[in-house]
C-alpha cells in the first residue's frame, strides 16, 4: 500500500503545471525549499534565460560515490484532448485498481514524487553510497537540460557511481531504446507565374525528391537492416512529421519546410543517416543553382537524443532488478535521457512505475499500485549495504 507521505509529493507535483512550454520553476523552488528543510543543499543549472532550472541534490554527502534518481520535471501539453478529470487535478479514484489521475501522473512525476518523499530516509540510511537527486527541464523537447545538469557535474567533479531513470517501465528494468533524431529542412527556390516554369525553382518540388529520399530509406531499414529482436519495431525507422510549402495555384513556390524524424537501433548510426540526406541535398541542389544560385536546401537540428544500450549484466542493472523484485529485463519504445548519461561515463538502466502506455494521453494515470512498488524500491535502496559488482571510483559525492 502506498504511504500517504508518497501520495501527497505526488499530487503536490501534478497540482503544478509544468508542460515544455511554462517555466518549471515553481516546481524546482518547492523541492529545492523542502531539501533545505532536511539541511540539503539543492544545485540548480539554468536555461540560458533562467527560466527554467535543472536541480541535484545530494543526500549523504560525505559518502564515497552515489546513485542518481533521475527525472524530467516537464510534461507534454494537454490541448485538443478529451479528458473527463483534470489535468492538474491529481485526482485519485479508488476501484479494483486505484489510479491517480494527472498530466505527468506516469511520466514521469510518479517516480519523481515516491523518491522525494524518501528524502529523509536516504539521509539517515547507513548504505555505503550517496543518493543523489537529478531533475532536469525540457526532456519532453528534446533532453536538453539534463546536457547542462551533466556539464555542471562534471565542472564541479561530482561522479556519480550509475543512474537509475525512473520513466514508466511499469518498474521492470529497461536496458535498450532506440535514439530520436529530429531535423528540419528548408528549401529556398525561386518563385515564378506558373505558366512560367522553366525560369523557376519549385521548392515544394525539390523538398518532395528529399522525402523521398526518406521514405526511401525508411523502406530499406525495413527490408535489409539486421533485426534487433525485442523492440516492438525491430528495425531502424524514418518518417516526415509536417510539411508546408506555397503560397497560391498560380504561384510557383520559393519556400517549403519539413519536419523529418530517424529513430535508430542502438547497434545503427543515426549520424550517418543524416550524411545521406544532407549528401543527396547537395546533388539536388546543383541543377536548383544553374537556375537561381541563391536556392538550395538548408538544415536545422530540432533534436539528437541517443540510442541507449546497457546490459542485463550490468551491476547497475541487477541492482535495479534487486530493488524492483524484477528478474527479467526489458526494452522501450520511447527515447529517454538513459544514452545521454550513458555517454557521459554514467552506467545507467531505466526503471520506473506507470505505463507508457497511459503516458501523453487523455486521462494519463499511474496505478497506486505500480506507485506502492516504486515506494518498495526506494525503500530497499535505502537499506542496500552494497551494490552487486560495483567498486567505489574513490570519488566523493559532491
Amino acid at each position: 500500500m502506498l504511504s500517504p507521505s508518497a501520495l501527497q509529493w505526488v499530487q503536490s507535483l501534478l497540482r503544478m503545471n509544468t508542460v515544455s512550454q511554462n517555466s518549471n520553476l515553481e516546481l524546482i523552488h518547492f523541492v529545492r525549499d523542502e531539501l533545505k528543510r532536511l539541511g540539503v543543499t539543492s544545485r540548480l543549472s539554468y536555461n540560458a534565460d533562467k527560466s527554467k532550472a535543472n536541480l541535484f541534490a545530494t543526500l549523504g554527502e560525505n559518502k564515497p560515490a552515489g546513485i542518481i534518481l533521475s527525472g524530467h520535471t516537464d510534461t507534454v501539453p494537454w490541448d485538443g484532448q478529451d479528458w473527463s478529470v483534470p489535468p492538474l487535478g491529481a485526482l485519485l479514484k479508488e476501484g479494483p485498481e486505484p489510479r491517480l489521475y494527472g498530466r505527468g501522473s506516469a511520466d514521469m512525476k510518479g517516480f519523481i514524487g515516491v523518491a522525494l518523499s524518501h528524502a529523509e530516509q536516504f539521509l539517515n540510511s547507513t548504505a555505503p553510497f550517496a543518493v543523489h537527486l537529478a531533475l532536469s527541464y525540457d526532456e519532453e523537447v528534446g533532453c536538453f537540460g539534463v546536457r547542462e545538469l551533466i556539464a555542471d557535474l562534471r565542472d564541479v567533479g561530482i561522479k556519480p557511481l550509475a543512474c537509475i531513470i525512473g520513466e514508466p517501465t511499469r518498474m521492470v528494468p529497461a536496458i535498450a531504446h532506440k535514439g530520436v533524431y529530429r531535423y528540419r529542412c528548408c528549401v529556398r527556390g525561386k518563385e515564378a507565374h506558373s505558366s512560367l516554369t522553366p525560369s523557376s525553382v519549385n521548392a515544394i518540388e525539390m523538398a518532395a525528391r528529399l522525402i523521398g529520399k526518406v521514405r526511401d530509406m525508411a523502406e530499406g531499414f525495413e527490408l535489409d537492416e539486421p533485426r534487433y529482436e525485442g523492440f516492438d519495431v525491430p528495425f531502424s525507422t524514418a518518417s516526415v512529421g509536417q510539411f508546408q510549402g506555397g503560397i497560391a495555384d498560380n504561384v510557383v513556390p520559393r519556400d517549403a519546410w519539413f519536419h523529418y524524424e530517424f529513430r535508430d537501433l542502438p547497434t545503427a548510426n543515426a549520424t550517418l543517416m543524416q550524411q545521406e540526406i544532407v549528401a543527396q541535398a547537395r546533388r539536388l541542389e546543383v541543377a536548383m543553382k544553374k537556375v537561381a544560385p541563391e536556392a538550395g536546401f538548408r538544415f536545422e537540428t530540432i533534436c539528437e537524443i541517443p540510442s541507449f544500450l546497457g546490459s542485463a549484466d550490468d551491476p547497475v542493472t541487477r541492482l535495479a532488478q534487486q530493488l524492483s523484485g524484477q528478474s527479467s529485463t526489458t526494452q522501450v519504445a520511447f527515447g529517454t535521457e538513459a544514452g545521454i548519461f550513458k555517454q557521459s561515463g554514467i552506467p545507467t538502466v531505466v526503471c520506473g512505475p506507470g505505463s507508457i502506455e497511459q503516458a501523453h494521453q487523455p486521462d494519463e494515470y499511474v496505478s497506486l499500485d505500480q506507485l506502492a512498488q516504486c515506494e518498495r524500491f526506494m525503500q530497499r535502496l535505502a537499506a542496500t549495504q552494497s551494490l552487486p559488482g560495483t567498486q567505489s571510483t574513490g570519488s566523493t559525492s559532491g
